[in-house]
């Protein structure tokens, strides 16, 4: 079946960097529209950053504008999120999804609407 593999979480000091990786298996890639997603604990998931299936735009929740930088490489499977200047408030785990292009809620993808979900990466800033 599909699977969406995160990586590259892990503990780093608030003003740090992290680069999150994605790569799908068994997936029609350049066919979704991905983004990254987030879940701080007690909190609803949220949406951080898109790109679409082209890797021919981008799109950022206010909160990471500048400080995050979505990519991704259609030959390889893969999407990336590298995230600069981390705040204490940018620890939550962190999930990748894949939206279908023909019906995707681009630029901002709908949790609800997600075709396929990351089990998820832990990213926690320290202050």
């Amino acid at each position: 079946q599909v699977q969406l593999v995160e990586s590259g979480g892990g503990l780093v000091q608030a003003g740090g960097s992290l680069r999150l990786s994605c790569v799908a298996s068994r997936l029609a890639f350049s066919n979704y529209d991905m983004g990254w997603f987030r879940q701080a604990p007690g909190k609803e998931r949220e949406f951080v950053a898109s790109i679409r299936w082209s890797g021919g735009s981008t799109y950022y929740a206010d909160f990471v504008k500048g400080r995050f930088t979505i990519s991704r490489d259609n030959a390889k499977n893969m999407v990336y999120l590298q995230m600069n200047s981390l705040k204490s408030e940018d620890t939550a785990v962190y999930y990748c999804a894949a939206d279908l292009k023909y019906d995707s809620t681009w630029p901002v993808l709908d949790r609800k609407r997600i075709n396929y979900w990351g089990q998820g990466t832990q990213v926690t800033v320290s202050s």
